[in-house]
């Protein structure tokens, strides 16, 4: 499995943006867009598989939560596979931030790359 490398950071950064100028926006099927058909998506409520259940999730989310992501590392454990692992904060404009980790697991797909695995855990 390879570790690390500019560009599994550039094709992470390229979905990720998309990913968070969407939270940002809060448009919820914009944001599923960036999923898989059959995503399994785990934010910090239960569990749900495919691309409703994310634009669900985060059409309950706040108006004005934002996103902001570190990548802290990458593997690629296949050609079409791309793992990542992030610091994620998400702002809110009535209370703190909330920093949690973010695993997701990216599949290149006939459309490009896609968030077909994601899991947000706290820290604590």
């Amino acid at each position: 499995m390879n570790r690390t490398t500019t560009h599994d950071v550039s094709v992470l950064r390229e979905v990720l943006d998309g990913w968070k100028a969407a939270v940002d926006a809060h448009q919820p099927d914009r944001v599923a867009a960036r999923f898989t058909e059959d995503a399994v998506f785990q934010g910090l409520h239960p569990y749900s598989v495919g691309r409703a259940g994310v634009a669900a999730y985060y059409a309950s989310q706040p108006l004005g939560m934002t996103a902001d992501y570190r990548i802290l590392e990458t593997r690629r454990p296949a050609d079409d596979v791309l793992f990542g692992y992030l610091d994620v904060d998400f702002g809110f404009t009535d209370r703190p931030t909330l920093g949690v980790k973010l695993g997701v697991l990216l599949q290149r797909t006939d459309e490009g790359w896609a968030i077909a695995h994601y899991q947000v855990s706290r820290p604590d």
